[in-house]
C-alpha cells in the first residue's frame, strides 16, 4: 500500500508539518512525539526520499553536490567533468548517492543551500567552486553538515578543501619556459577573483619576479577559461609590434584559442611564439600542434574529495589538501626538458 504524508499524519495523531520536521531533523518537535511519528513511519515503510532506517539513525547515505555561484564550468568542461567522476565512483564504493543541487531556479528565489540539504538530510556536502558565490554557501558551510570544496577555500569547523597547488602550477611553467631561454612570456588569466584565478595570477607574477624576467602590462590580458576569450585575448596581445616569446593560458581551451590566434595571425607555434596551456584536458594530445599543459591529476582530487568528507563525517576537522601538479611537455612549446613528455 502507497502511504502519504497525510496519511503519516493522521496515524500519528499530528499534524502535517509536525511529520515533515521530524523527517528532515528539525528542532521544535518534542521527543515523545517524534519517536511516535518515526514508529509510524517504520511501521509503514513510508518513504518519500530516504528510508525509515535512515530517519531513525539521520543518516542518508546521501551526499549533495553543488556548483557554487556563477558556473563557467560545469558539466560541459573536461576537468570538473573527470573530477565529478572519479568523486562520483569513491563516495559509490563507500555506500553513497550523490543528490545534484539546482542552482538555476533556487537563486531567483533566494533560497539556502541549508535548508534544501536539511530538506534531503545529507550526510554531506561536496561544494565545487564557481564565480560570484552566493551568501548562502556561507551558512551551508558553517553549520553542522560537513562540507568538501573543490578550488574554494572553506573554513568552517565541519569543513575543508581539496585544490591543485595553483601557486605551483603556475611557477613550473614560467621555470619551464625560462630553462628554455623563452623570457618574454604573456599571460592570459581571468577577470574575476576565484580562487584559483588569484593563485595562479599569483604564481606567474612571483615566478617572474624571482628569474628576473620583465611583467610586461600589454601582455596581461584575461578571458573566461573558455576558447574564444583566448583567441581574443591573444589577438589584443598582438595587436602591439613587439611580440612575447610565449604566453601562458590558465586554461587549455583559452591556450587552443590562443593558438587558433597566433596562426592566423600568419606566425607560427611554437617557432615564433610557443603556447602552454592548463588542466591537460584530453583536446590538448590532438591540436595541431599537440597543446603543451600543466596537468591536474583529477582522479586524485575527485578521489580525495571523497574520502575527506566521509573522514569530516566523524571528526572535528581535516586538514586542507594540495594536490601536486605535473608539466606535460608537447609540441606547442617548442626545445623541450626531458620532464613528463607525452
Amino acid at each position: 500500500m502507497h502511504f502519504t504524508i497525510n496519511d503519516i499524519a493522521k496515524m500519528a495523531g499530528v499534524s502535517r508539518a509536525t511529520v515533515s520536521k521530524v523527517m528532515n531533523n528539525y528542532h521544535g518537535v518534542n521527543e515523545k512525539t517524534k519517536q511516535k511519528v518515526l514508529e509510524v513511519i517504520q511501521a509503514t515503510g513510508y518513504s518519500p526520499t530516504f528510508s525509515a532506517k535512515s530517519l531513525a539513525t539521520k543518516k542518508s547515505n546521501l551526499i549533495g553536490v553543488i556548483y557554487a555561484g556563477k558556473i563557467d564550468v560545469d558539466f560541459t568542461h573536461p576537468f570538473f567533468n573527470q573530477v565529478i567522476s572519479s568523486f562520483k565512483k569513491e563516495v559509490g564504493s563507500l555506500g553513497y548517492d550523490i543528490l545534484m543541487f539546482s542552482n538555476e531556479q533556487f537563486k531567483q528565489d533566494n533560497g539556502s543551500y541549508l535548508a534544501r540539504c536539511r530538506h534531503f538530510s545529507v550526510d554531506g556536502c561536496l561544494i565545487i567552486s564557481g564565480d560570484d558565490i552566493e551568501s548562502t554557501i556561507g551558512e551551508l558551510v558553517q553549520s553542522e553538515i560537513p562540507c568538501v570544496g573543490i578550488d574554494i577555500e572553506l573554513e568552517g569547523s565541519k569543513s575543508s578543501f581539496v585544490t591543485t597547488d595553483n601557486e605551483l602550477l603556475s611557477s613550473r611553467v614560467v621555470e619551464h619556459l625560462h630553462g628554455n631561454g623563452l623570457k618574454k612570456i604573456a599571460y592570459i588569466g581571468v577577470e574575476h577573483d576565484s580562487y584559483v584565478a588569484i593563485h595562479r595570477k599569483k604564481g606567474f607574477f612571483n615566478s617572474m619576479i624571482h628569474f628576473g624576467l620583465s611583467l610586461v602590462e600589454r601582455w596581461i590580458e584575461s578571458g573566461d577559461y573558455f576558447a574564444e576569450s583566448g583567441y581574443q585575448a591573444m589577438k589584443r596581445i598582438l595587436a602591439h609590434d613587439d611580440y612575447p616569446d610565449a604566453v601562458y593560458a590558465i586554461s587549455d581551451l583559452m591556450a587552443l584559442g590562443a593558438m587558433e590566434a597566433i596562426l592566423d595571425h600568419g606566425l607560427r607555434v611554437p617557432e615564433d611564439i610557443a603556447v602552454v596551456g592548463c588542466d591537460d584536458i584530453e583536446a590538448c594530445q590532438f591540436s595541431s600542434p599537440k597543446l603543451t599543459s600543466i596537468k591536474q591529476d583529477k582522479e586524485s582530487i575527485g578521489r580525495l574529495s571523497a574520502h575527506m568528507l566521509q573522514e569530516l563525517m566523524t571528526k572535528e576537522s581535516v586538514n586542507p589538501c594540495f594536490v601536486e601538479p605535473k608539466l606535460v611537455v608537447r609540441q606547442s612549446c617548442g626545445r623541450a626538458l626531458n620532464v613528463g613528455k607525452a
